[in-house]
């Protein structure tokens, strides 16, 4: 490979500056303690320098989302022509989607009742971090759903929001992305009813929305190196290395969990059942991987994802196009992961005991809170909040790992985002063999 940095791979850029931002971040945050002016002096290089960057490059890729979703999945379903197809298509991805959120929220419960980190905690820490991050906490209760659902009616409105609000504008508007799903798939389905002619007009018309906005993705591209360091260096340069010492276990055990999901886990996913090489596939997904982990986001992950499946992975557009937008929205695995650990971390740090019969409720309740979790960063938060309440768990005692949450919210948005790319394989290859 040439030794010029401009003919570098676009992952070995973003990878380098994921690295040099951890680094220079580390360097800030040691010397934002070495007075007063050095902390406003790293403050301003965070918020005023590196923040803005980034978050163009964000908006960027959120930009893109709605049309991309609405575009992709419209034309996925009405390229498959059948709706018997959709109807195997889905029934396969979603039997993934939950399987592979079960066994992430068991895991997540089993490391830390296998080594129950809360244990022991220092009361004193525990009272320190309550106290430093309460604020926090009550602005995540807040934002979480009301949970006033009384009787059957109540909560029958309530599903029919989720899925088919009464203006879509609001939803859409709100990144709401289960009625911009629900839309796409009805628009799709509603084209393979009518005249062949109008209708192939009308999905030219979507793939060339589609093409331009991965085209608008490939602008942002180009910004990600520079933009991922600005993110990274933010999140780090706030990190206290007192604060990770005394999470230090919980924090370990959880990236844990993580890397057993992604190196373990998915290749022998994508042996098994797509029959792919899983470190050719993994390799191939380093800018999908990076993505993820510098934006916490799988709604801001998701148009990188289609380019990388469609263009590198060779996964069909109308696979990609149904299981990776799907996928965006319903399949949580790193959030279910997070949230069964949390849970019983939080359980032990306060002396709650949680017998087999809570465990398996939680990780029926993290299955599927983890599919109305917002596909932005911390959006799995005010969710947890309310199984820790349903078990019996203090929900303000999640102020005690909000400082850092930033970290494990990028670990558990490369978990939700690969999976997607894993399941869209899978479905590529049993489709191939088996197109009728």
């Amino acid at each position: 490979m040439s030794g010029d940095p401009a003919r570098r791979p676009l992952h070995h850029k973003i990878l380098l500056g994921l690295v040099l931002g951890a680094v220079a971040g580390i360097a800030a945050n040691r010397l934002a303690a070495s007075g007063e002016g050095a902390q406003q002096t790293v403050a301003f290089l965070a918020d005023a320098v590196a923040h803005p960057i980034g978050q163009v490059f964000l908006r960027l890729l959120f930009l893109v989302v709605v049309p991309l979703v609405f575009a992709s999945l419209a034309t996925g379903v009405a390229n498959l022509g059948d709706l018997k197809k959709l109807g195997r298509i889905g029934a396969r991805t979603m039997g993934f989607f939950f399987l592979t959120t079960a066994f992430s929220a068991v895991l997540g419960i089993l490391l830390i009742e296998s080594f129950r980190p809360g244990v022991g905690f220092d009361a004193q820490t525990r009272e320190s971090l309550m106290r430093a991050f309460g604020g926090e906490a009550a602005r995540v209760q807040a934002a979480a759903p009301t949970g006033q659902t009384q009787g059957a009616l109540a909560i029958a409105n309530l599903v029919l929001d989720a899925f088919l609000p009464r203006n879509i504008i609001e939803a859409v508007v709100k990144m709401q992305m289960l009625p911009l799903i629900t839309l796409a798939l009805l628009f799709g389905a509603a084209l393979t009813a009518i005249a062949s002619e109008r209708r192939a007009a009308m999905v030219r018309w979507l793939e060339t929305i589609a093409e331009a906005m991965v085209g608008i993705v490939g602008f942002a591209m180009k910004l990600a190196p520079y933009a991922v360091f600005c993110l990274i260096f933010s999140v780090v340069a706030r990190f206290g290395l007192e604060l990770l010492q005394k999470l230090a276990f919980y924090l370990i055990l959880v990236l844990a969990a993580y890397a057993v999901q992604l190196f373990v886990l998915y290749p022998v996913l994508l042996r098994a059942l797509a029959r792919r090489r899983p470190v050719e596939f993994l390799k191939t997904c380093i800018p999908v991987i990076v993505t993820a982990f510098s934006t916490s986001s799988s709604n801001a992950t998701l148009p990188t994802s289609l380019r990388v499946a469609q263009q590198d992975l060779g996964i069909r557009p109308t696979v990609a196009g149904f299981v990776l937008p799907l996928g965006a929205t319903m399949n949580m695995n790193g959030t279910a992961l997070f949230e069964g650990a949390l849970v019983l971390f939080i359980a032990q740090i306060f002396g709650i005991e949680m017998p087999l019969t809570k465990q398996i409720l939680v990780v029926l309740l993290c299955v599927f809170s983890a599919i109305g979790a917002a596909g932005v960063p911390g959006g799995s938060l005010p969710l947890v909040m309310i199984v820790m309440a349903q078990v019996g768990v203090p929900p303000d005692g999640i102020a005690i790992v909000l400082g850092v949450d930033r970290l494990l919210d990028m670990g558990r948005t490369v978990i939700n985002v690969m999976g997607d790319v894993v399941c869209s394989a899978y479905i590529e290859r049993v489709e191939a063999q088996d197109p009728g």
